[in-house]
């Protein structure tokens, strides 16, 4: 009953106040709403590990579900599910959408609006991604370990570990394995 209570109040709280608090990039505050914030969130999300960092206008849902990795962000005015996996070390910037349902369209006989909503598996961002601004991911995905997502990219599939994805709908750019160093 009394963890209940602490995370409607810490919702609450995130939702009215928290939301609209600087982002942590903001000299002199911002490393104190960061703190605050991850404070409130860590009695919202299911697993909320260190040095998580959300955005000034992040939102997720009702949240219970939420896994965030150490020393990861959900980016300034994201908005992501609330059943959302983000592995370590994840890099999310701002304006970032990642969807959990789409409209079924299946029958033709039925306008779209009345067909109801398919649900997906959680969206899971593995370790060492980063996801660049404007992008927007396709419910139910895996974004594999040290991925990029170019900004701008609208994010339909799945890629190999270490690709570079940019796009409309996302492509494979390259590999970062295969990134001369010379």
């Amino acid at each position: 009953m009394f963890k209940n209570a602490i995370y409607y109040v810490s919702l609450f709280t995130y939702y009215i106040f928290l939301k609209r608090f600087p982002h942590s990039t903001i000299p002199y505050v911002g490393h104190i709403s960061e703190k605050i914030k991850y404070h409130i969130c860590k009695h919202i999300f299911k697993k909320c590990s260190k040095k998580v960092n959300i955005g000034k206008g992040a939102r997720f849902g009702n949240g219970k579900n939420i896994e965030i990795g150490y020393n990861s962000s959900i980016g300034m005015n994201a908005k992501v599910p609330d059943n959302i996996i983000i592995g370590e070390n994840v890099l999310m910037a701002p304006n970032v959408t990642i969807l959990s349902s789409n409209h079924e369209f299946k029958s033709t006989d039925i306008p779209i609006v009345k067909q109801g909503y398919r649900a997906y598996p959680p969206t899971i961002i593995k370790d060492d991604v980063w996801i660049g601004c404007n992008c927007i991911i396709m419910p139910g995905l895996v974004i594999n370990k040290g991925s990029i997502i170019a900004a701008g990219t609208v994010l339909t599939k799945t890629f190999p570990e270490y690709s570079i994805v940019g796009g409309n709908p996302g492509k494979l750019i390259k590999s970062r394995l295969d990134i001369d160093i010379s």
